[in-house]
C-alpha cells in the first residue's frame, strides 16, 4: 500500500469539521489537526471509516505561544501540505514555515500584503500559496470566473457585476427580530458597519467608510425556492477594487462585492452604532448601572423623555413604533439588567446581550443559510445580457452546517488535487483559474454541497 500523503490542519473551529474526514476518506491523506484546544481536535478526528482511510491524529498546540513554536515547525516540516483555519493574522509566520521547509500552504482568507510579499519566494521554491479558497473568498471567485471566462470565450465584455453573498439563519428557524444567529461572539459582525468599503460604479471609483457604511445599503431578491418572497438587504463589502485586475475585466465600470443580511439589520446596527453602543473606548463598569443607563449616555438631550424607548425615538429620528425600537427593547437594551462589572466596553456590554440571548445562537435541530448571488450585465455585438449565477444551501440539522461545509471543502478539494498531482501551479494563487475553480465546481456539485444556478433573465439587442 502507498505511503499517505500528510497534511497538517491548524484551527479545529466550527468551519474546520468537514475538513478531515474529506481529506481523510478522498484524499486518502494522514491528518494531523493542531488546536489550542486538545478535545476539540479529538473531535473532530473521531469518525467512522473505512481501513483504507488515511488515519487522523489530534495533537495541542498554541501558534501563538512562543513554547510552541519549536513543535509547530517540527509539524510544518513533517507534512505535505498545511491547512490554516486561523485567523489571517497568523499566516505569514506559517507561510514562512512553509518556504522553509519547502511544503505547500493553503488558507480560506483574503491575500493580505504580508502574504503578497512572498510570492516570489513561494515561486522560486515551488511552493503553493494558495489563498481565498473558501466561501466568501472562495467559490464566489470561481463561480464568477465561470461566467466570465465563458462571457469572454464568447466575445462578450463584462461591464457591471454585482455580487452578494451572506451566511444567515434558514428561513423556517429566523426566530429573532435581528434576523441573524452567532456562531461566536458577535464583535466582528456588529464592528462591520464601520469598516471602509471600494467599489465602482458606473466607472467611478467610490469610498464609503466612517461608519456611514450601513447608510448605503440596498435591497435584492434571490430567485431560488428556499427564499421565495424574501427581500435582503445587500450593503458593499471590503475594498472592490483591485477585482478589477484580478478577475481580467478591464471593461467593467460598475464591480461591487457585498453582504446579504435579513431586512433591518443595517438600520438597527446603524443605530446602535450612532448610540456607542459599538464603542470600544476601554471603560469601567460598576456592575450596578444598568443597560437602559448605558442607553441613556448616549441619547444626550433627549434622556430627559419618559421613557427610555421615547428618548431613544427622539435621539434616533424614529416613529415610536419602529421595529428598531423593537428589536433594541427585545434584546434588552431598555431594561434593568445590569451591565457585568468584567464588561470593558460598551461593545462587548451589547455583545453580552446578544449572546445570552438563545435565540441569537443556532439551536439543535436549526439550519443555518448560505446565499450567494452575483449578476452580470454583458455586452455582446449583438445584444445586452443580465446574467445571474445563484447559489442557496441549507446546513444539516444537527450536522454540518452550511457555512462549515461550503468553507472548508473547497480547500479540501484544493488540497487533494494538489497531493495527487493535478493541480501544480506554484506561487501566490487564488482559485480564479479554469485548471482549479472547474473541477472544485464540478466536484461540489456532484457531492450535492453547493450548486449555481446560470441563467439569463433579460436580453436586449442593441
Amino acid at each position: 500500500m502507498a505511503e499517505h500523503k500528510k497534511v497538517l490542519i491548524l484551527g479545529a473551529g466550527l468551519s474546520t469539521a468537514p475538513l478531515i474526514p474529506y481529506l481523510s476518506l478522498h484524499a486518502k491523506a494522514a491528518v494531523t489537526v493542531a488546536s489550542r484546544t486538545l478535545s476539540k481536535a479529538e473531535e473532530l478526528c473521531s469518525f467512522e471509516r473505512p481501513a483504507d482511510a488515511g488515519p487522523t491524529t489530534a495533537v495541542q498546540l498554541d501558534v501563538s505561544s512562543a513554547d510552541d513554536l519549536t513543535r509547530l515547525e517540527e509539524l510544518v516540516r513533517d507534512h505535505n501540505a498545511c491547512i490554516s483555519m486561523l485567523p489571517y493574522v497568523h499566516h505569514p509566520l506559517l507561510a514562512e514555515m512553509a518556504l522553509r521547509h519547502g511544503k505547500h500552504f493553503l488558507t480560506t482568507s483574503y491575500v493580505s500584503d504580508a502574504m503578497s510579499a512572498l510570492a516570489d519566494r513561494a515561486r522560486e521554491r515551488g511552493v503553493l500559496l494558495m489563498n481565498e479558497c473558501g466561501l466568501d473568498p472562495g467559490t464566489d471567485h470561481m463561480s464568477a470566473k465561470r461566467v466570465i471566462d465563458q462571457a469572454h470565450a464568447d466575445g462578450g465584455k463584462v461591464v457591471s457585476f454585482l455580487s452578494y453573498c451572506g451566511g444567515l439563519p434558514a428561513p423556517v428557524d429566523n426566530n429573532n427580530p435581528f434576523g441573524y444567529k452567532f456562531s461566536w461572539a458577535p464583535r466582528g459582525v456588529l464592528l462591520a458597519g464601520l469598516n471602509t468599503a471600494r467599489f465602482y460604479r458606473d466607472g467611478e471609483a467610490i469610498e464609503v467608510g466612517g461608519g456611514t457604511l450601513f447608510d448605503h445599503y440596498s435591497h435584492d431578491t434571490v430567485d431560488h425556492p428556499i427564499v421565495e418572497g424574501l427581500t435582503f438587504e445587500c450593503y458593499p463589502n471590503r475594498d472592490s477594487t483591485p477585482y478589477r485586475e484580478i478577475f481580467n475585466i478591464p471593461e467593467c465600470k460598475t464591480l461591487i462585492r457585498g453582504t446579504y443580511r435579513y431586512a433591518g439589520w443595517c438600520r438597527t446596527v446603524k443605530k446602535l452604532t450612532d448610540l456607542g453602543l459599538v464603542d470600544q473606548t476601554a471603560r469601567v463598569f460598576d456592575g450596578k448601572s444598568t443597560y437602559a443607563q448605558l442607553v441613556l449616555e448616549g441619547v444626550g438631550e433627549h434622556a430627559k423623555e419618559a421613557t427610555v424607548r421615547e428618548a431613544v425615538a427622539k435621539f434616533c429620528g424614529l416613529e415610536s413604533d419602529d421595529d428598531i425600537l423593537n428589536r433594541m427593547e427585545w434584546l434588552g437594551l431598555f431594561g434593568d439588567t445590569p451591565v457585568d462589572a468584567s464588561i470593558t466596553c460598551n461593545l462587548d456590554a451589547t455583545c453580552k446581550l446578544m449572546m445570552d440571548r438563545k435565540e441569537m445562537q443556532l439551536g439543535e435541530g436549526e439550519q443555518d443559510m448560505v446565499v450567494m448571488k452575483h449578476t452580470f450585465v454583458i455586452e455582446y455585438a449583438d445584444r445586452r445580457d443580465t446574467v445571474t449565477s445563484t447559489l442557496v444551501e441549507l446546513g444539516v440539522k444537527n450536522g454540518d452546517t452550511a457555512m462549515s461545509r461550503t468553507v472548508s471543502t473547497p480547500v479540501a478539494i484544493a488540497t487533494r488535487m494538489l497531493l495527487e498531482g493535478k493541480y501544480t501551479e506554484v506561487g501566490l494563487q487564488r482559485p480564479i483559474e479554469k485548471a482549479i475553480y472547474a473541477p472544485i465546481l464540478d466536484e461540489l456539485q456532484q457531492r450535492g454541497i453547493m450548486t449555481f444556478h446560470e441563467k439569463v433573465i433579460k436580453s436586449e439587442k442593441l
